[in-house]
């Protein structure tokens, strides 16, 4: 079956009152037109054509080559943004599907279900329809006396009786392709708003005795379209809703689902425990077992299995098996840890591959550096990465003890199993198993504390003013 889809994406959105271009406003992570394509990724449309008119070039450069384009220079209504398509799709067989770019909670599995009726009864359109107990503002389907779509009134042009109509038009239809173009070029703009309806093409469709059907999808939420940032916002809380779901179906513990918020192409193994306030953004993968939050910030981050984050961020970082994170560390881009990690409060790892069983426990910046297997970092230790110009790299081999309040000044290497005493600046390379001390010896001066004091005292008096 050959399947290819529309999706309409010109409009402006004037009523975002935003300088995004509407379509491009993100549902959990992923901008609306994305939901949308990706809908008919995954019912296996051969071709999709997205019309685009303001925002044209902002849209392909998001979309790329996921989808071909025709352009609507003038707004002249549905029907006419459809149109456009005609030069790509005019001459396939096959079904069309067509669909809003502002829709982002449509589900391929409801588009199958309509096209597994369309296909059923024979029909040259169907279109998807939903009830609303507030249908104000919407195309209102009007049925024959056998039940079948007779045409579809959009609000404007309703008289009082079709008002009272409960089941709306989404504004997703399925067509048999030829007759959708055929009918296409057969609109006119005599209405209210002097457009050129896509809604009219199902009343051409059935003066000419072509059967015209409507699957009503059960979740008339699918069907929401987002013209505002009331809307948006419904949309996000609607999708997260549905994404945490998801996870939990598969395994994953929510311990609050509604203050855990997970984006829409993350993955995360069965038996992991999501806590309170986390945001989980991106492309992130997390494994099994493992224990995020509360208040873990994850981007596009890879995480195996049993690790723990605890108030931390991650951006772009790798971590291994049974590592630890947190509380209040962060890992930037280029960030990668082995296995049995512990990065405790306030470190920070910027990239920077660090070897299994490597300790980071506390107060401490590791940047741009090579780190062997089971290398102990003492409290604030840090590697000077930065020379004003250029970064430099660190390196330290396996089984190296770096002490308390150390700096390596890189470019150094440090040797596997090498010892560098606490409160030391190294600026040179030390040798496996040699240890390195680079500081002022300590000069004690008895009872000189006591002189200071006398001294401090005298010149705060002599400083005050005299009354």
């Amino acid at each position: 079956m050959n399947i290819s889809g529309i999706v309409l994406a010109a409009g402006q959105g004037k009523r975002m009152k935003s300088k995004l271009y509407k379509v491009l406003h993100p549902v959990c992570g992923k901008p609306m037109v994305g939901h949308v394509v990706q809908a008919l990724e995954r019912i296996q449309a051969g071709r999709t054509v997205v019309v685009v008119g303001h925002g044209a070039d902002k849209v392909k450069a998001y979309l790329g080559d996921r989808a071909q384009y025709a352009m609507q220079e003038q707004q002249l209504g549905t029907g006419h943004a459809v149109l456009q398509a005609e030069a790509l799709l005019g001459e396939e067989d096959g079904l069309t599907v067509v669909l809003y770019g502002d829709t982002p909670l449509i589900t391929s599995d409801s588009l199958l279900a309509m096209i597994k009726l369309h296909q059923d009864k024979g029909a040259a359109a169907t279109v998807m329809t939903a009830i609303m107990e507030d249908p104000s503002g919407l195309g209102r389907i009007i049925r024959d006396e056998a039940g079948r779509v007779s045409r579809i009134v959009e609000q404007k042009d309703c008289n009082e009786q079709e008002r009272e109509v409960k089941e709306i038009n989404s504004g997703m239809y399925c067509f048999t392709n030829r007759k959708l173009f055929k009918a296409l070029n057969q609109v006119t703009n005599h209405n209210a708003q002097g457009e050129y309806y896509l809604t009219d093409v199902l009343g051409i469709m059935v003066g000419e005795q072509e059967v015209v059907e409507a699957y009503c999808t059960p979740d008339a939420m699918e069907t929401l379209g987002v013209n505002d940032k009331v809307a948006l916002s419904d949309a996000e809380r609607l999708m997260r809703a549905r994404i945490n779901r998801s996870h939990m179906l598969n395994g994953v513990t929510l311990m609050d689902p509604l203050n855990t918020y997970i984006e829409a192409d993350v993955q995360i193994g069965a038996d992991t425990v999501v806590l309170p306030g986390s945001i989980i953004k991106g492309q992130t993968v997390i494994g099994e077992d493992c224990v995020i939050g509360p208040l873990a910030d994850i981007t596009d981050s890879q995480v195996a299995d049993g690790v723990q984050v605890k108030y931390a961020v991650l951006s772009e970082a790798v971590v291994g098996n049974q590592t630890a994170i947190g509380p209040f560390a962060y890992l930037r881009p280029g960030a990668k840890l082995g296995s049995n990690v512990k990065i405790g409060d306030f470190v920070e790892i910027k990239n920077a591959t660090l070897g299994d069983d490597v300790k980071v426990s506390h107060l401490s910046y590791i940047g741009d550096a090579r780190v062997g297997n089971n290398v102990n970092f003492g409290c604030g230790a840090i590697t000077v990465n930065y020379d004003g110009f250029n970064k430099q790299l660190t390196e330290i081999g396996e089984d190296a003890f770096i002490g308390s309040n150390v700096n390596l000044v890189a470019p150094v290497k440090i040797g596997r199993g090498a010892y560098v005493v606490a409160g030391s600046t190294i600026t040179n390379d030390v040798e496996p198993d040699g240890m390195a001390i680079a500081r002022e010896r300590q000069v004690n001066k008895p009872e000189y504390a006591s002189k200071l004091r006398s001294k401090f005292s005298e010149k705060k008096q002599q400083s005050q003013p005299k009354k």
